[in-house]
């Protein structure tokens, strides 16, 4: 039984600052590590004091373009920076730099599936991607029980990478597999490391709703944007709550679209609801200019097509790369590129070691990705290496030991770092010859009547009584190989 569809449609559009993986400030040469004690990454320009000038970040800028360039975006030839005038206390300048009217990319698309068939694809638009600097930091000591505020400028002036989509989501799910998406794609690419715990990645939502009427009109509820949004999660609870507050509120007001400003709200993620913040300022109320300090940014043919040279297979294609190079599933290629390129190249090292992808593919999500979320680390640094992984694989398929026997030795060589042979050695484990293995199924069959009896009788499951016998007296013994055996002998004596 499935739950009826709502009688609306939430319309989702996202607004994603990202933190470029720059060792510098857009417009300084403060460094952007993570962590060190407030206000210790600052200078007369991040600062904005009198007499200090901005100059652009070329890697910034590079980066910035990348990630415009794999989002599908045209690339504008010539951009500009603005002022972005508006006052909070982590804004020492009074304004942000950041890009108005003339963005250096613009009309991009980003895709995103499910490969358990959850929403169909969806393309989601992007209208702009555009650069601009980072505010500060205000902390708020209200857990104390004092109305204390502290401002900490170690984040301002570091590049952000803004991406506006257009309102092409239309459920949280969909939202948060494509920021999963996005989050893919921006951490192959090297653009960002994309740590919401770090402030790198932040996302804001708007959402309304679509509401047929009788009359055939759409009713559209008003935007509202959602901010306080600390990870994809929160985000679909975020915009699952919200799109049934407006459909209430619908229903008891029938307020529309244009009937009042957009409102900002906040998502409290313990109580699991959003709290009124704000009306939302509109372009004219930033009483933007250009930014007379900096010069306009041109960018040629020539520097487009090395970015793009340089940014190799992004997700999307490197899972129809997996899917038709080593026939694995779509689901099975979608969890392997999700895990990122250094997991990815593991799986195709030891694909190609055995000759099939298959066999690789289910030992690296039934073992391999198993034992590293349960250790932790990188895979680089993963102790049980591909050469290792194939050897027992091989010895699997030429009948050594069955798959049950294999992961105890893949286990022992996690442990111990020892070489798979000398596991095998160590655990007493020999290769069982044809005859050797013949005597001890006859020996079985003589000595279980009723099980032949029943075999005969049409239940072949039967024998499956036997294969425990057999691992008792030889614990080395396939039981795949056993199985077939016991079952040719009682076939040859009808």
């Amino acid at each position: 039984m499935t739950a009826a569809s709502p009688p609306f449609t939430t319309v989702i559009g996202l607004e994603v600052h990202v933190q470029l993986q720059t060792k510098t400030k857009l417009f300084c040469g403060c460094v952007t590590t993570f962590g060190s004690p407030p206000n210790t990454q600052v200078c007369p320009t991040c600062l904005g004091l009198p007499g200090s000038l901005p100059v652009m970040n070329r890697c910034a800028f590079e980066l910035a373009l990348r990630a415009a360039l794999a989002l599908n975006c045209k690339i504008a030839a010539f951009t500009k920076w603005d002022r972005k005038n508006y006052f909070y206390p982590d804004l020492p300048k009074g304004y942000q730099i950041s890009q108005f009217d003339l963005p250096f990319s613009y009309d991009g698309h980003l895709e995103v599936s499910d490969p358990k068939g959850a929403f169909e694809p969806r393309r989601v638009g992007i209208i702009r991607v555009h650069l601009e600097e980072d505010a500060g930091k205000s902390m708020h000591d209200e857990a104390a029980g004092t109305a204390d505020s502290r401002i900490d400028l170690n984040r301002t002036g570091t590049p952000l990478c803004e991406i506006v989509t257009q309102p092409d989501i239309r459920s949280p799910q969909e939202a948060r597999a494509w920021l999963n998406e996005l989050k893919l794609l921006l951490v192959y690419l090297g653009v960002s490391d994309c740590n919401m715990q770090e402030g790198s990645l932040r996302v804001d939502a708007n959402v309304n709703l679509h509401i047929p009427q009788d009359d055939g009109r759409i009713a559209k509820t008003p935007i509202v944007e959602i901010k306080n949004m600390n990870s994809f999660r929160s985000v679909e609870r975020a915009l699952a709550y919200e799109a049934e507050r407006q459909w209430g509120e619908w229903q008891a007001t029938a307020a529309e679209l244009g009937s009042m400003p957009k409102q900002t709200r906040g998502w409290d993620d313990a109580a699991g609801i959003t709290r009124g913040q704000r009306h939302k300022e509109e372009s004219s109320d930033y009483r933007y200019f250009p930014e007379p300090d900096l010069v306009p940014v041109t960018v040629t043919d020539d520097q487009v097509a090395a970015i793009r040279a340089s940014m190799g297979e992004p997700p999307a294609v490197l899972r129809q790369t997996l899917e038709s190079r080593w026939e694995i599933s779509a689901y099975d290629a979608d969890v392997l590129v999700n895990q990122g390129k250094e997991l990815v190249g593991y799986f195709e090292e030891l694909a190609t070691l055995v000759g099939e992808g298959k066999a690789a593919s289910n030992w690296m999500q039934q073992d391999v990705l198993r034992c590293l979320n349960e250790r932790g680390g990188a895979i680089a640094d993963f102790p049980v290496r591909p050469t290792a992984v194939a050897d027992i694989i091989g010895r699997i398929k030429q009948g050594d030991f069955d798959t049950s026997r294999g992961r105890e030795i893949f286990a022992e060589v996690l442990e111990t770092g020892k070489p798979v042979a000398d596991v095998v050695a160590g655990m007493g484990i020999a290769a069982v010859d044809d005859s050797e293995l013949k005597a001890l199924c006859a020996e079985l069959i003589s000595a279980n009547p009723k099980i032949v009896a029943d075999v005969q009788g049409g239940k072949e499951q039967a024998a499956g009584g036997l294969i425990g016998q057999a691992k008792k007296k030889n614990p080395n013994v396939n039981p795949g190989k056993v199985r077939a055996m016991v079952l040719e002998l009682i076939r040859s004596m009808s």
